[in-house]
């Protein structure tokens, strides 16, 4: 049986843990306001969707087909891979952007290299040009890395916000509206990259700034 004492040290490291809990996120929460200021307007390019994608016209969503569409197998495009790129690219300083992911129980997103392979299987990792997050099942998020790291996350995140920063060599997650911090690349040399979205599920491009 605990002491007075012991029982009110442990409700003090209690107070203690949900006091640094909370400035942590509030630490988070106003990191993420800030790096929204670097937000892009970014659409979706046909030229590189594969074939089983449909784009909506204003460039902004992406949804998976019954029917195979049939389009030129040119060099710019994903093949066999379910993937599309952003038509936006970038070689320096910080872009921020949103995805909506609400719903969804699959997905895969992030950034990439301009000059990634398209043809054949890929493999999603930062030594390939990718940097990636990925949700299966519902509820098992992954961050792509050499070996695919599980990121476990109090609940699933409905808006997801990405941020690349050049000279920093980081390309951070957020959940947008929890405001938390879902998984950061770090220590990366990141040369010309475009916006990557793939797989399955329908996805919409939520800044329009």
């Amino acid at each position: 049986m605990k002491t007075g004492s012991e029982v009110e040290q442990l409700s003090c490291s209690e107070d203690h843990l949900q006091l640094s809990t909370d400035m942590k996120k509030e630490l988070v929460e106003v990191k993420l306001k800030s790096i929204q200021q670097y937000a892009m307007n970014v659409t979706l390019d046909p030229d590189t969707a594969n074939s089983w994608l449909v784009l909506s016209n204003d460039g902004k969503q992406v949804y998976p087909s019954n029917v195979k569409k049939t389009l030129p197998d040119t060099l710019e495009r994903f093949s066999p891979c379910i993937m599309v790129l952003g038509k936006q690219s970038f070689s320096s300083g910080r872009f921020y952007f949103e995805v909506q992911v609400k719903g969804k129980t699959e997905w895969d997103l992030g950034v990439t290299t301009e000059s990634v392979k398209r043809k054949g299987q890929l493999i999603l990792c930062p030594q390939n040009g990718f940097w990636t997050l990925w949700l299966r099942n519902g509820n098992e998020y992954r961050a792509l890395i050499g070996s695919p790291l599980t990121l476990s996350l109090q609940s699933g995140p409905e808006k997801v916000g990405v941020f690349v920063d050049y000279e920093e060599g980081l390309v951070s997650f957020y959940d947008v509206d929890a405001g938390t911090l879902i998984y950061s690349f770090t220590g990366y040399i990141l040369v010309n990259f475009d916006h990557l979205w793939c797989r399955k599920e329908n996805y919409s491009l939520a800044n329009d700034s």
